[in-house]
């Protein structure tokens, strides 16, 4: 493709925007709200959906599957290649190196960011019975899960929402931690035991918001999804990127961070860094504030955070899970 090409196909003078997205039901589904909001802002566009090797895998844990980007690169790639004008990603799943050639031009208004609790009896964390068997996929979720109930038995789970609440009812799991945003985007109407909030519990970071990544060449398409961008979310996700970069933490790491604007509207961000030593949890966590007006003033923040996390034996604490192959 030339520089400042663009493939965006015409109909007339009116763009015809192809948009990525995996396969899976929650993607397909929060890309669909996106791709509603874009036609009701009078674009035409057209939904692409992409195979990524994190959906085609699901017989593996994702750290086995390869690096951070097991439901990205693929997308990146039909970007790079034509094949799509747009791709939307679940923001935590993007690593915070930047791709070349392309750009996260905006982030919509977030989600619940937290993680929640779903128990087979309706019951919270904390009088889940001893032992009790609890589901989820995110090394942060079980480290975080076992520093607050170390008797717990937390096992590996994948697959869809669907899928992972079936185990509930047929009696494998006892419980089950998932992200909120997800199901709220999915319409989920179940009972819901516990939501999950710092400072006991804290998210991953950018979880909740989406992002919609771009050619960093294709001016015309910036300002066609423009109206969509929410400051405050984009703000308070590139700070949590941010600190997460600064740590050198991939999207897998037990790496949890919540950055959101107070009625004070300046930028508040909490961090924490989880690690597991002689079979007992150990978390530092870390929060500061700022006036962020700026992308900019925002990655500042998330790097002051992280400088007080590593000051605090951040580091020693995810080299320690990776050489113990847990991230």
């Amino acid at each position: 493709m030339e520089p400042g090409s663009t493939s965006l196909e015409t109909a007339g003078a009116e763009l015809i925007i192809r948009v990525g997205t995996r396969g899976s039901q929650l993607a397909r589904k929060q890309t669909g709200q996106l791709i509603e909001r874009l036609r009701g802002l009078g674009q035409r566009v057209e939904e692409v959906v992409i195979s990524t090797r994190g959906d085609n895998r699901q017989d593996l844990p994702i750290a086995q599957i390869g690096d951070d980007g097991v439901f990205v690169r693929e997308l990146e790639r039909g970007l790079l290649d034509g094949r799509i004008d747009a791709a939307v990603h679940s923001l935590k799943d993007l690593p915070t190196a930047a791709t070349a050639g392309l750009d996260l031009a905006c982030v919509p208004l977030r989600a619940t960011p937290f993680d929640v609790l779903i128990s087979r009896t309706g019951i919270g964390l904390r009088e889940l019975p001893p032992a009790a068997v609890v589901g989820t996929a995110s090394v942060r979720r079980r480290v975080q899960l076992k520093a607050l109930r170390p008797d717990l038995n937390v096992v590996g789970i994948r697959g869809n929402v669907d899928s992972r609440l079936r185990r509930l009812t047929e009696g494998s799991l006892d419980a089950v931690v998932l992200a909120a945003a997800g199901l709220e985007r999915l319409g989920y109407a179940g009972p819901i035991s516990e939501v999950l909030r710092p400072p006991d519990f804290f998210p991953a970071v950018a979880q909740g918001a989406l992002v919609i990544q771009i050619r960093a060449d294709d001016s015309r398409l910036r300002r066609a999804i423009a109206p969509l961008d929410d400051a405050d979310t984009h703000l308070a996700a590139t700070a949590e990127r941010s600190l997460l970069a600064a740590l050198a933490g991939g999207c897998l790491a037990p790496i949890g961070s919540w950055g959101r604007f107070e009625e004070d509207r300046q930028l508040h961000l909490g961090g924490r860094v989880l690690g597991e030593q002689n079979d007992a949890v150990v978390a530092v966590t870390a929060a500061a504030a700022a006036a962020a007006g700026s992308l900019a003033d925002a990655e500042l923040l998330g790097r002051r955070v992280a400088e007080e996390l590593l000051s605090q034996g951040a580091g020693p604490l995810l080299e320690q899970m990776r050489t113990q192959g847990q991230v």
